[in-house]
């Protein structure tokens, strides 16, 4: 396997759903606690970007495997190990190989910080692994965009901001048997609050992504939200969460964030409309499914922008 299809085997462009969560976690932390470990930083991200590309491509190997019609609805181009004639034996060890390193900057990471971090992680392994692979994998329910929201949208900003935080967000101790988690939970429901826009935003590129899958689904089997719901209601709840999306706003105040500064997310109402009328009028993987993805890093950079800002004027 060479690159170029390593990197459609792993849909290299998506790692920014995971990448920018992290980002935000990192500088909550280093706004809201004034704390930054450059190597448990680097543990993480490589953690996180070679389990993210590890799920991906069982996702990809999954459907290639399960696919009930091989021709038609670009199944010979959505596929890269179908497009790229990849041999099953070199993916499956692509797949081991990357969660193997996953793995072991996670355990490095735990040593650097507490259990709290093996249970979070272990956690987050195991959803990400059921949602592409198992006798009804999560990505084939109504339980996608739900799943991936929480777990990629808020776990991963919580458990970024944690490794910087040593014990102020949340604590385990082991005394005698029992294990105790102490969990600040104004702090969590701030934190909470503020990755309104991250667990949204990447709600929303599965639901695009069902969406414009919803006849190939139905073929393969696959009865994901929109398919229970339908087109007219999906295409209604995809805009209502942009709209929820800006909620977060407040909670930047709250946190102390310049007010002129919080303003500033608001000017991605514009460009983001303007996809949102895009994607209403027509609904195509390859023409119009990376609207939502620009709409996730339109609501999530303005953020980090504001929180970069916030933290060289402070």
């Amino acid at each position: 396997m060479n690159g170029r299809s390593f990197l459609e085997l792993v849909e290299i462009r998506t790692k920014v759903a995971s990448v920018i969560p992290f980002i935000m976690g990192t500088l909550y932390a280093f706004y809201r606690f004034d704390t930054f470990y450059a190597g448990r930083f680097a543990l993480m991200l490589v953690s996180l970007l070679c389990f993210d590309m590890a799920t991906t491509a069982i996702n990809n190997y999954y459907d290639f495997k399960k696919a009930s019609r091989t021709h038609g609805y670009g199944y010979e181009t959505h596929n890269p190990i179908v497009r790229r004639n990849l041999k099953e034996g070199v993916v499956a060890g692509t797949i081991i190989l990357l969660l193997l390193l996953a793995a072991g900057c996670g355990l490095l990471l735990v040593a650097e910080t507490s259990l709290l971090l093996f249970l979070l992680g272990g956690l987050s392994f195991l959803i990400g692994i059921l949602y592409s692979f198992g006798p009804i994998p999560i990505s084939r329910m109504p339980l996608g965009e739900l799943f991936s929201g929480l777990f990629m949208g808020f776990v991963i900003i919580f458990i970024s901001a944690y490794i910087h935080t040593d014990g102020t967000l949340a604590m385990l101790t082991l005394e005698r048997g029992w294990a105790h988690v102490d969990l600040n939970l104004v702090e969590t429901a701030y934190l909470f609050w503020f990755s309104a826009p991250a667990i949204l935003g990447i709600s929303n590129i599965m639901l695009a992504n069902n969406i414009c899958d919803m006849e190939e689904d139905v073929e393969n089997r696959r009865y994901t939200l929109p398919v229970y719901i339908g087109k007219a209601r999906a295409l209604t709840l995809f805009r209502l969460l942009y709209y929820v999306s800006y909620a977060d706003l407040a909670i930047l105040l709250i946190l102390g964030i310049p007010p002129l500064l919080v303003l500033l997310p608001l000017l991605t109402w514009v460009p983001l409309r303007r996809n949102l009328a895009k994607f209403s009028a027509r609904q195509e993987k390859a023409a119009t499914f990376v609207l939502s993805v620009r709409n996730f890093v339109l609501l999530n950079i303005s953020r980090i922008a504001v929180l970069g800002a916030a933290l060289l004027l402070s």
